[in-house]
C-alpha cells in the first residue's frame, strides 16, 4: 500500500485536489493523509478546515503556518518545518502539492530534501505575477507533474523535465464543476441567505508584485462597484500580501443591500453561485479557469491573470474606475458561448488514479538531471 500525503493551504487550492484524495481514499491500494495549513485554519477567512472535516478523510492533520508578520518567506520557512515533522511521522511514498503558493512550494523542498516523490498539480502555466516565479520553482523540485493542458506539458518539457514525468489529466476542479453532488440554486442561496434574484460575483486579490499600489487599486474597484447597479455576492481575497487592504476597501460595502460578503464560501455552494451569476468581476482565477465552462460574462481586472490562457470573450480592464465603470456599462449586453475549454472533461481524478495504479511512476529516478538540448 502506497501512503500518499495531499497538502493544502486554501480554498482553491483544496477545491482542485478534492477529487484526487477522494479517488484514492476509497481505494485499497493507498492510504490517504491531509496536511492543511495556511489560510484554512484563519477564522477571518473563513476557517475552512471545516469543509475538509465535512469530507470525512481518514488522516485529517492541521499546522498553522501563519505568522504576524504576514511576509511569504516566514510563511514558506514555517510550512517546511510543520511539513517536515509531519513526513517523518507518517513516511510517505508521494507528497502531492497543487499550484503556485509557498505552501506548495514548501511541500516541494520537504520531499525533495526527504528522498520523497513529489507530484505537483498544475504546473507549467504561466501568470506574469510572483506566482509565476514560485510555480516554476516547484515544478523543478517535483519529480512528477499532473498537468492541465498538452501546451503545459511543453513548457515543462522545455524547462528540462523528462516527458514521461509528465501526465495530462486536465482541471481536477472540473470533476466537481460538472458533478452531481452540486445543490441546486435555492439551497445555495437559502444556505447563505442571499435573497436576490439577480446577482454577480467578485473576487479581487493582491498582486504581491504591486503591493504598494493596492490600496489605490482596491478603493477603485469598490468606488466602482458601489456607482453600479447589480447586486454583488462578494468573497473575500486570499491572504497574499496587500489582502488587508482589500478588506478594508471592502467596509464601505458593509451594509449596503446590493452587497453580501462572505470570507469564503464551500466549494460546491461556489460553483452552483457562479454558474447562475449574471457575471464575474475581479481578478480571480475562476475568471479564467471555471467562467468560461459556465458561458459566463467576465470582467477581469488588471494583471493578475496576465499570460494566463485566456477566453476570448473576457473584457480585460485596467485598474482605474473609470475603466471599470465602462465594462460594467457594457456587461448585460456582452454575450458569450460556453467553451468546452482546455482543462479536461472532467475525469481528472480517473486519469491521475490510473497513473498512481502504473509502476512506471514510482521507478521515476528522484536525482534529477539536466538535459542540454
Amino acid at each position: 500500500m502506497k501512503k500518499i500525503v495531499f497538502l493544502t493551504g486554501t480554498r482553491a487550492d483544496f477545491g482542485k485536489i478534492k477529487s484526487l484524495i477522494q479517488i484514492l481514499e476509497s481505494h485499497c491500494g493507498f492510504e490517504v493523509f491531509v496536511f492543511v495549513t495556511g489560510m484554512h485554519l484563519q477564522k477571518e477567512y473563513g476557517y475552512t478546515l471545516l469543509e475538509i472535516e465535512r469530507c470525512g478523510f481518514s488522516n485529517v492533520h492541521t499546522f498553522e503556518n501563519h505568522t504576524h508578520e504576514t511576509t511569504m518567506d516566514l510563511t514558506l520557512a514555517k510550512t517546511i518545518e510543520g511539513l517536515s515533522a509531519y513526513v517523518k511521522e507518517c513516511q510517505p511514498d508521494m507528497i502531492v502539492i497543487h499550484g503556485d503558493r509557498v505552501e506548495a512550494l514548501a511541500g516541494a523542498i520537504v520531499g525533495s530534501l526527504n528522498n520523497i516523490l513529489v507530484s505537483h498539480i498544475e504546473g507549467g502555466e504561466i501568470s506574469g505575477t510572483i506566482d509565476e516565479l514560485i510555480r516554476h520553482s516547484t515544478s523543478k523540485m517535483s519529480h512528477v507533474h499532473f498537468v492541465s493542458n498538452q501546451q503545459a506539458k511543453k513548457r515543462l518539457i522545455q524547462m528540462g523535465e523528462l516527458s514521461e514525468s509528465v501526465f495530462t489529466i486536465g482541471s481536477p476542479d472540473v470533476d466537481i464543476m460538472f458533478s452531481d453532488s452540486l445543490p441546486d440554486l435555492e439551497t445555495a442561496k437559502k444556505y447563505y441567505e442571499i435573497a436576490f434574484e439577480n446577482y454577480a460575483v467578485v473576487m479581487f486579490h493582491p498582486v504581491t508584485t504591486e503591493a504598494k499600489y493596492m490600496q489605490q487599486y482596491a478603493d477603485a474597484f469598490v468606488e466602482a462597484l458601489l456607482e453600479d447597479t447589480h447586486n454583488y455576492v462578494v468573497i473575500f481575497p486570499n491572504n497574499d500580501l496587500g489582502s488587508n487592504t482589500i478588506l478594508k476597501a471592502y467596509e464601505k460595502l458593509s451594509g449596503n443591500p446590493r452587497f453580501r460578503i462572505f470570507p469564503s464560501l464551500r466549494f460546491e455552494y461556489f460553483l452552483t453561485l457562479l454558474k447562475k451569476a449574471q457575471f464575474i468581476i475581479g481578478n480571480s482565477s475562476a475568471g479564467i479557469r471555471e467562467a468560461p465552462y459556465y458561458g459566463l460574462p467576465i470582467i477581469n481586472i488588471g494583471t493578475r491573470q496576465q499570460n494566463r490562457a485566456l477566453h476570448a470573450d473576457i473584457i480585460n480592464v485596467n485598474y482605474d474606475k473609470e475603466s471599470i465603470r465602462k465594462a460594467l456599462g457594457i456587461i448585460d449586453t456582452h454575450k458569450v458561448q460556453k467553451t468546452d475549454g482546455d482543462f479536461g472533461k472532467g475525469n481528472s481524478a480517473q486519469l491521475f488514479l490510473q497513473s498512481l495504479e502504473k509502476n512506471d511512476i514510482w521507478q521515476l529516478n528522484h536525482q534529477k538531471q539536466f538535459r542540454d538540448y
